[in-house]
């Protein structure tokens, strides 16, 4: 029998993960840009974070972090940065004009290789400080005295990397079944131009973040 903490956990997360944010944000940008393929290993990159930040908090790391300015400055900036250089370079794309790859064309998702999404997906996730202070806050409250802290952690982290990869790839593959209306000059400038003013906006609002007292 599944215990009521669980569940509540599972309703938090999944409520969590249906919010619209940087990674979806992200998983749209990429599953446009390189077809499923790119929405799918984005998406898996960003949800690989969360055991970086499961772990992190179950060894009390985050806690230095959110004690240090000097640690907690750096790790914001460096996450800011990151979105606001996303974010340009879908304006820059959207300024120059593109046609977005067709699904169904395998040489134009070959232009961009695989690394590439999953490396911005990752350091998307894992150099944003505001999901090392939510699992810091969040994951504590379903880990019972006495349990394994880390074993505990990690597996809360792989619920929320299923249910959060099922949503993200489903928008990927939305996004996939609509490659005829995207490849069109207009809406995919649109998109770039839409996509690139709010990851920025969000990397604004990172850098504006004050460190909690």
């Amino acid at each position: 029998m599944i215990d009521a903490q669980f569940l509540s956990f599972l309703a938090a997360i999944t409520l969590l993960t249906l919010s619209p944010g940087v990674d979806t944000l992200l998983v749209i940008r990429n599953a446009s840009r390189g077809g499923l393929r790119d929405g799918i290993l984005t998406s898996v990159a960003i949800c690989s974070g969360l055991f970086v930040h499961a772990s992190v908090s179950a060894l009390g790391i985050s806690m230095l972090l959110l004690q240090s300015a000097w640690a907690f400055n750096v790790l914001k900036v460096a996450g800011a940065a990151y979105l606001i250089w996303l974010g340009l370079q879908s304006l820059n794309q959207a300024r120059r004009g593109r046609e977005l790859p067709m699904g169904d064309v395998q040489t134009e998702r070959q232009r961009v290789s695989m690394w590439t999404p999953l490396r911005e997906g990752l350091l998307s996730n894992v150099l944003n400080p505001k999901t090392v202070m939510f699992y810091m806050a969040f994951l504590p409250q379903f880990i019972a005295p006495g349990e394994p802290a880390l074993l505990k952690s990690l597996w809360l982290a792989s619920v929320h990397f299923v249910i959060a990869n099922i949503w993200q790839i489903a928008i990927a593959a939305m996004v996939g079944s609509a490659a005829r209306w995207l490849a069109k000059r207009w809406v995919s400038r649109g998109l770039d131009g839409v996509t690139g003013a709010v990851l920025v906006a969000f990397g604004l609002k990172l850098a504006l973040h004050q460190r909690p007292a």
